[in-house]
């Protein structure tokens, strides 16, 4: 019967998760019961995460499969305080005003820019994942462009997931942000990217000084067989 660790405030705590009954494998056993523990994460301790670490979640990102092995991802890793409060403020102006163009109470816009200021400064690393269409398929109609463009996308996107796993299994917690799909000429901007590096999300990356469970909806509820 396979153990997850779940940390909290840098302390471990070791949990027995129960796998299905069909399944033998002890190493699809562990998997599943890593894929089943691991939850976005908003509070982080201060303990540093160590650059080697971060080096080997990255690497264990990009051995992810992508559209025709074209390996479209890239990645920005902000570690400085300065950049992430810089990026925060940017973000959050842009934000503030698309809220108060929808008609949102003051207040309530203050709010929500107070917690993701919180989220984004109190982690102890942000990875910005992009994607380039350097390296990818040209095609001279928007049918085949566009489906070239999402595979790219995809491609990030496994590459994301690949990393997410990897820092549950290290003991790290990490929360999906796709903020800066709004604002990417921004975000951009702000980390001094490069022009073909299109900035998909902020993953926050640290030890995790919260703890969460959330459930999923039946599996019945969301497949179909043919």
């Amino acid at each position: 019967m396979p153990a997850m660790s779940i940390w909290n405030q840098g302390v471990r705590h070791d949990v027995i998760i129960e796998p299905p009954a069909a399944i033998s494998s002890p190493s699809l056993a562990a998997f599943l019961a890593l894929a089943r523990t691991r939850r976005s994460i908003r509070r982080y301790a201060s303990t540093p995460v160590a650059d080697d670490l971060v080096e080997t979640l990255l690497e264990a990102a990009i051995w992810a499969p992508s559209a025709h092995n074209r390996q479209p991802w890239r990645f920005c890793v902000v570690r400085s305080p300065e950049m992430k409060a810089a990026l925060s403020e940017r973000m959050a102006d842009a934000w503030r005003q698309d809220l108060a163009n929808d008609g949102a109470d003051r207040e309530i816009i203050e709010q929500r820019i107070v917690i993701s200021h919180a989220r984004l400064t109190g982690a102890p690393v942000l990875i910005t994942p992009c994607v380039t269409l350097e390296e990818m398929d040209v095609y001279p109609d928007p049918v085949r462009s566009q489906a070239e463009w999402t595979m790219a996308v995809q491609s990030v996107a496994l590459a994301c997931q690949n990393l997410l796993l990897a820092a549950h299994a290290a003991g790290l917690g990490t929360c999906w942000m796709c903020a800066p799909l709004f604002v990417a000429a921004l975000v951009r901007q702000t980390l001094d990217l490069p022009e073909h590096w299109q900035p998909q999300a902020i993953l926050t990356l640290g030890y995790p000084a919260e703890e969460k469970a959330r459930a999923r909806a039946p599996l019945s509820e969301r497949v179909v067989w043919r």
